[in-house]
C-alpha cells in the first residue's frame, strides 16, 4: 500500500480472495441497509453514482444557563462499481451544521469535508447511581466509521478493492 492509498483510505482485498460478480456485490451492499441500522443504502440514480449510503442525525440539544447548542451531522458515501478493475470507488462527504449561543445571539456554524475522515461525538450525563455515588452515563454516540466500515468490509470480503476518492470524479 502506497502513501496515496493510505491518504485516500484505499484498501485491497486479502490475498487469494476471488472477486464476486458485480451484481452479487451490489446486492450484498444493499443488504446492509436494515431497519436496525441508522443509515440507508440505496441505488444512486441522479447522484452520479451506482450506490449511495447516507446517514443523517441531529444530536440532542443541550442548554446550560443561557447558552444552548445543537449539532446536525450528515455523512454520505457515493460508490461507483468498476466491474473491469473489480474496485469500488468511494467518495465520502460529511456536513456538520451547528447552532450555538443564547436566545438573542444564536450563531450558525457549518463545516464540509470531502474524503475519508472520522467524526466522533459522544454525550454523557452525570448523576447519582443506585449507590448514591456520582456516575457518568453515555446518552448519545455518533461515529462516522459505523457507516464506512461495514461498506468497506463487505467490498473487501467480496474480493474487490475499496478505492477512496478525494479529487476528481468517481
Amino acid at each position: 500500500m502506497g502513501l496515496f492509498d493510505k491518504l485516500t483510505g484505499t484498501r485491497h482485498p486479502p490475498e487469494g480472495v476471488s472477486p464476486v460478480p458485480g451484481e452479487e456485490l451490489r446486492t450484498a451492499l444493499l443488504g446492509l441497509s436494515q431497519p436496525d441500522v441508522a443509515y440507508v443504502i440505496r441505488y444512486g440514480g441522479g447522484e452520479q453514482c451506482d450506490l449511495l449510503a447516507e446517514w443523517r442525525l441531529t444530536e440532542p440539544a443541550w442548554q446550560h444557563i443561557f447558552v444552548q447548542s445543537q449539532v446536525s451531522h450528515a455523512v454520505r458515501i457515493r460508490m461507483r462499481l468498476d466491474h473491469k478493475e473489480h474496485e469500488v470507488r468511494a467518495l465520502e462527504e460529511q456536513w456538520e451544521v451547528g447552532r450555538v449561543g443564547t436566545s438573542t445571539t444564536l450563531q450558525r456554524t457549518s463545516e464540509y469535508t470531502r474524503g475519508p475522515s472520522r467524526t466522533v461525538s459522544r454525550r454523557w450525563t452525570v448523576g447519582r447511581g443506585e449507590s448514591g455515588r456520582l456516575e457518568t452515563t453515555q446518552t448519545f454516540s455518533f461515529d462516522s466509521a459505523q457507516l464506512r466500515e461495514p461498506l468497506r468490509d463487505t467490498v473487501l470480503r467480496s474480493g474487490w478493492t475499496w478505492r477512496g476518492v478525494v479529487f476528481g470524479k468517481l
